[in-house]
């Protein structure tokens, strides 16, 4: 069995009733058959700010990724199935090179090999920082549409802005009195009833120690301004039917019967995620394992996602986060992408998505792509391009 993604399932995982608390809602997921010879642990930077060096040289001239990165984790495996020994449950510190008086640590790679068996990654950086390379370079013709900065620049710099857990209103709150199960390996949380994200690690022990790192992650607009705007979820009553129950065994059945059917919804709840087609790159081969990154297929007629998972080579999940994208960030990179089919030519590319040139330019307009133009180019036939 392929160990790529081609869509996001969470087979071998349990979907529980959720928890709900205002207007989040976190839906505990279960593992029933954990092996230990994958493990993740958290350990955190002192600096707020970090600089990753993508080439991974500290002072190079090349691409940089600069983000609030406050923690990291700690991939650990065995080649043989045996069960690896995590280093410790608490976060521990991390060394790096520090600048800026200590405000600012210049990390090497998105991803390093520390040990034999161990790997440092950055949680949902490595998604987002493949997201903001995709087309990063811009066009490759010198096209006189284009101004100058992009045909000598590209993209650069290119930037999307999040917040922290901690900004959306509530989410401490819930985290901190929501129960976790005994065999809690994630979590997928709605706010508002919209999905915010998925996060999935190997083993109870894991998720434990890494449950308030939840904070820590970064969630896009719509999700903060969701929080900010309601106060409760809708309301999603389930409950036995009493005609049916007679005996202990009836009870049993519809208990289950009630706790599939909430499986059921919930799972429908995230179908803009699950059993979406995705595109995969890999990160790293680790023995049985691999870590990749991945973005939904770009539907703009839906919600899409961008994230990374680990996957061990029997197609299971063994480690999985996610970020929503926007719907302005999904028409930039549908564009982006659209204009390196057609080599960056405007005409070309208007008349692939079989629209005029003028209502390419607003899309440049709409989606903050305007100022890869020339004046002249953004000069609309017929009325202003604000209309």
């Amino acid at each position: 069995m392929s160990n790529y993604l081609s869509d996001i399932q969470l087979t071998g995982l349990e979907i529980a009733p959720s928890q709900v608390r205002g207007a989040i809602r976190i839906v505990p997921l279960l593992k029933h058959n954990v092996r230990y010879d994958l493990r993740l642990q958290g350990y955190k930077y002192e600096e707020p700010l970090a600089m990753v060096s993508l080439s991974g040289e500290l002072f190079d001239r090349g691409i940089k990724y600069c983000s609030y990165i406050p923690d990291g984790l700690v991939m650990s495996w065995s080649n043989d199935g045996s069960p690896v020994v995590a280093s410790g449950t608490q976060l521990g510190s991390a060394k790096g090179k520090k600048m800026l008086g200590g405000l600012l640590r210049v990390i090497p790679r998105m991803s390093k090999k520390i040990d034999r068996d161990r790997l440092r990654f950055l949680p949902l950086h490595l998604a987002m920082e493949g997201f903001l390379a995709m087309f990063f370079s811009g066009p490759e013709i010198a096209w006189s549409d284009y101004s100058r900065r992009a045909r000598s620049q590209g993209l650069n710099p290119r930037w999307e802005i999040s917040y922290s857990g901690r900004s959306i209103i509530g989410l401490e709150d819930a985290l901190r009195v929501f129960e976790i199960h005994q065999r809690q390996v994630g979590v997928i949380i709605f706010v508002a009833e919209e999905l915010a994200s998925v996060f999935v690690v190997p083993t109870p022990e894991d998720y434990r120690a890494l449950h308030t790192s939840l904070l820590q992650d970064f969630y896009g607009e719509l999700i903060f301004q969701y929080a900010c705007m309601y106060q409760t979820t809708y309301p999603m009553n389930m409950t036995v039917d009493d005609d049916k129950i007679n005996n202990l065994e009836d009870l049993k059945q519809e208990i289950e019967q009630v706790r599939t059917s909430w499986a059921d919804w919930q799972g429908f709840m995230a179908s803009s995620l699950l059993q979406r087609p995705v595109k995969t790159q890999q990160v790293y081969k680790a023995g049985s394992f691999t870590l990749q990154r991945f973005l939904t297929d770009l539907d703009s007629h839906q919600i899409n996602h961008i994230g990374e998972a680990i996957v061990r080579d029997t197609g299971e999940l063994e480690y999985l986060k996610t970020y929503r994208l926007s719907e302005t960030q999904t028409k930039r990179i549908h564009l982006l992408s659209k204009l390196a089919e057609y080599n960056w030519n405007l005409n070309d590319t208007a008349a692939g998505l079989k629209i005029g040139r003028d209502e390419l330019i607003r899309r440049f307009k709409r989606t903050g792509l305007d100022y890869l133009l020339t004046e002249q180019a953004t000069r609309l036939k017929d009325f202003n391009i604000d209309n």
